[in-house]
C-alpha cells in the first residue's frame, strides 16, 4: 500500500485532496453510497488517474487506498476492483483535455432531477446560475450505461472546453484542473439547482437575468478582485481549504 512517506508530495497532495472530496460529498449529500465516481489524473503523467476501488462508501476513502488506473483500463497501483463506468467515462474525458485534470461524476439529487425535465438547459435565474451558466454542455442522448469507452470518448466530444456536463436522464459531470476548482464548481452547482427547484416548487412564474446582467456578472468575476488580497488565492481554494480544516477536525483519517 502506498504511504504519504513513500508518495512524491504533489502526487500525495492531490490523493488527500481526493480522498477528501470525496467525504465531503458524503457531507453535502452529492453522493449514492459506493456508486457514482470521483477521479484525478496523477501528477506528471498523462496517461493514468486516481479513483478509489469499487466498493468503498465514499465516507471511508482514504487517500492512501486509491488505485492508480491506466488509460488502458489497467490497474497500476492498489487494491481492489474498478466499476467499469469509472473507467468508460473517465479515461477518455482525461485524455481530451488537460483543462480536464478532475472529473466528479455525480447523481446529486437536485441536479440530476433538472436533467430529467423536456428542457434541461440551465435558466439564468439568478446570480449563482450567471456564474455557471457559459460553462456547461448539454448531453441530450441517454444512450444506457457507460460499459464502452466509446460513450465516454462521445462525452468528451460534447464536453470539449467546458467544465459542466448535464447528461439528460442520467446526472452531471463537472471538470477542474484540481480538486479543490472541480469540488467548488460542483457544490455551487448543486446549490443552484436546489433553489431553482424550490422556485419551480411555488407554482410561481419565475424571474430571470437579462443576457447584459448575464455578461455583467461573468465580467465581473473575471475581471474584478474578489478580495484585498495583492496576490491571493482564488475563492474555490479558500472554500476548499476551509472545508479541509473541517474534515481534519472531523475525520482527520481520510489522509492517511
Amino acid at each position: 500500500m502506498t504511504t504519504p512517506d513513500t508518495m512524491p508530495p504533489q502526487a500525495q497532495a492531490v490523493r488527500e485532496d481526493l480522498a477528501a472530496a470525496h467525504r465531503l460529498a458524503v457531507w453535502h449529500d452529492l453522493t449514492e453510497g459506493i456508486y457514482n465516481h470521483l477521479s484525478a489524473t496523477v501528477p506528471g503523467h498523462d496517461d493514468r488517474f486516481y479513483v478509489p476501488p469499487f466498493g468503498l462508501h465514499w465516507s471511508e476513502v482514504r487517500a492512501s487506498e486509491l488505485l492508480t488506473v491506466g488509460f488502458d483500463g489497467r490497474i497500476l497501483e492498489g487494491e481492489g476492483i474498478l466499476q467499469r463506468s469509472a473507467y468508460c467515462i473517465h479515461a477518455p474525458i482525461h485524455a481530451s483535455n488537460p483543462r480536464h485534470a478532475v472529473i466528479l461524476h455525480t447523481h446529486m439529487a437536485y441536479t440530476s432531477a433538472l436533467v430529467r425535465l423536456e428542457d434541461q438547459h440551465l435558466q439564468a435565474l439568478g446570480q449563482t446560475e450567471a456564474l455557471l451558466i457559459d460553462q456547461i454542455a448539454y448531453d441530450e442522448h441517454y444512450d444506457g450505461l457507460a460499459r464502452e469507452t466509446a460513450e465516454g470518448e462521445r462525452l468528451a466530444r460534447i464536453l470539449g472546453d467546458k467544465t459542466i456536463l448535464f447528461m439528460a436522464n442520467h446526472g452531471v459531470l463537472v471538470t477542474g484542473r484540481t480538486v479543490a476548482e472541480a469540488y467548488d464548481r460542483l457544490y455551487s452547482l448543486e446549490r443552484y439547482a436546489r433553489v431553482h427547484i424550490h422556485a419551480l416548487w411555488t407554482g410561481r412564474p419565475t424571474r430571470s437575468l437579462t443576457p447584459a446582467q448575464v455578461a455583467r456578472v461573468q465580467e465581473q468575476i473575471r475581471h474584478t478582485a474578489l478580495h484585498s488580497g495583492a496576490a491571493g488565492k482564488p475563492a474555490y481554494q479558500l472554500h476548499f481549504e476551509a472545508l479541509r480544516r473541517l474534515l481534519d477536525k472531523r475525520e482527520p483519517d481520510y489522509i492517511s
